[in-house]
């Protein structure tokens, strides 16, 4: 599949909202954004996040693949992606997400091959965090790996390698940065929260 377009997606996001009559300020509690944040990325004038994708799918009710691409997934039943096919979705400057089965109608899980680059400013700032509702497992495949995990009140930070597997409640805060001068390439499985099978 080509490299999702980041605004088209936007765009799908802004025509859904509005088929649905939804304010940009529900959708904004939805996202848990401000409504100035919201509409910078349904407007596509700033990066659109994972998480944001995830929970603009759960409020709009459609498959996060459809706001990606503008299609429902059709396979039931079983879904083969070979080596280096799948949804490719890059963006600004950042993570590269490879979906791994896109085309699987309502999936229990959405599986990433991602590919972080390293960034040399990033390694002496505390670690962006991020929050998803359900349950995530990270396979590191190379390229190591800085860890934050919100536990408590503290942040815990964990260094980690090829064949090194985290598995986290991604409800709490969590972030990621490549170490050590070369990209992370990790296997993502995002899993949803009880009762929400069909969409993410």
């Amino acid at each position: 599949m080509e490299i999702t377009n980041i605004k088209q997606a936007a765009d799908r996001i802004r025509a859904l909202r509005e088929d649905l009559g939804l304010s940009m300020q529900e959708m904004a509690t939805a996202t848990g954004r401000t409504l100035a944040e919201y509409a910078a990325q349904e407007s596509g004038e700033t990066d659109l996040s994972f998480t944001f994708l995830h929970k603009c799918a759960k409020e709009l009710g459609v498959d996060v693949v459809e706001l990606l691409t503008g299609e429902t997934p059709h396979l039931t039943g079983c879904s083969l992606v070979r080596k280096s096919e799948g949804l490719s979705i890059q963006r600004k400057g950042s993570f590269e997400y490879l979906h791994k089965a896109p085309n699987l109608r309502h999936r229990l899980a959405e599986p990433f091959l991602v590919t972080q680059p390293y960034e040399e400013e990033e390694q002496d700032k505390p670690i962006h965090l991020s929050y998803h509702e359900g349950q995530e497992l990270d396979y590191i495949i190379s390229g190591r790996m800085r860890f934050a995990y919100e536990d408590g009140g503290d942040i815990a930070i964990e260094e980690l390698g090829p064949g090194d597997l985290l598995m986290y409640d991604s409800g709490k805060g969590h972030g990621m940065i490549a170490i050590e001068g070369e990209p992370v390439v990790f296997l993502a499985i995002v899993m949803k929260p009880e009762g929400n099978a069909g969409i993410i």
